[in-house]
């Protein structure tokens, strides 16, 4: 496998700076984490994808990982402006994968600037908001309060790899809560936490490009993962690829079922070109 020679660049935008990371070539695919994760999510299947024959670059959100906290909001919309920004710097069209949130952004970058866009990846999709009592709102306000929001985090953390966790699973979680211990990261993410996606699920009939939904069997932020998943599908005129033994994050639990499906749907939109 080729060495990954990508370093850490950044995007500069009117707030602060958005990191990522870029290597390869070939035609371009950005990666998305979502909400409290670092673009450390992909480290797996980024290399598969960039032997593959692509160009892929991996942004932290805006307050997340090595991206600065001096921006003043952040979300759905926020995140989709910050992709648009990146593509247009990288030189697009590109193949956008967002995961979580990192899905909803991505919608709204298909709505709203589809030339920029050559298919969309949603893994462990929030594209619209869950149903949640005031209770249950309140209690996560309070719980991803900035002074213990690490530590919250770091708890909950294992509970969203249910099924098969990656071999450096430990490593990796111990790398996202330093992050969010880093001077104002805690204060962004608690604020990330209040994200609403009720501006993807509006824009959900104006996306027109190709769209493949990877959910994970297990994902514990849905009660039925697989009707979530039909549901986005047929929204987007999408297919579905459902992993066995993942929960919210396939591309690092199941990374090879997961490169497998998303590589066999870029190919089948290249050859249609």
């Amino acid at each position: 496998m080729k060495k990954n020679s990508a370093r850490t660049q950044f995007l500069s935008l009117p707030e602060g700076r958005v990191a990522y990371d870029l290597d390869g070539d070939g035609p371009l695919v950005v990666l998305v984490p979502g909400m409290g994760d670092l673009r450390g999510t992909y480290r797996m299947l980024a290399p598969i994808l960039r032997d593959a024959g692509y160009r892929v670059a991996c942004t932290d959100l805006r307050g997340h990982g090595d991206s600065d906290v001096s921006f003043k909001t952040y979300g759905d919309v926020e995140t989709s402006s910050d992709i648009v920004a990146l593509i247009d710097q990288l030189g697009g069209p590109a193949f956008v994968v967002g995961n979580s949130m990192g899905a909803g952004a991505a919608v709204l970058v298909a709505a709203r600037r589809p030339d920029l866009v050559l298919g969309l990846v949603l893994v462990g999709p929030f594209v619209r908001d869950p149903k949640a009592s005031a209770v249950s709102r309140i209690f996560l306000r309070f719980a991803m309060a900035p002074l213990w929001a690490a530590l919250s985090w770091k708890s909950y953390l294992p509970k969203l790899y249910v099924g098969r966790k990656p071999d450096d699973f430990e490593e990796y979680r111990d790398q996202v809560v330093a992050s969010i211990r880093r001077p104002g990261h805690a204060k962004a993410f608690s604020l990330t936490t209040r994200t609403s996606h009720a501006a993807a699920e509006a824009k959900l009939a104006e996306v027109s490009k190709p769209t493949l939904v990877v959910m994970g069997e297990q994902d514990p932020d849905f009660p039925d993962p697989k009707n979530e998943a039909d549901w986005i599908a047929h929204a987007l005129h999408g297919q579905v690829t459902m992993v066995p033994e993942a929960g919210h994050y396939p591309q690092s639990q199941q990374s090879e079922i997961t490169a497998g499906a998303i590589r066999r749907f870029f190919g089948e939109l290249e050859n249609r070109a």
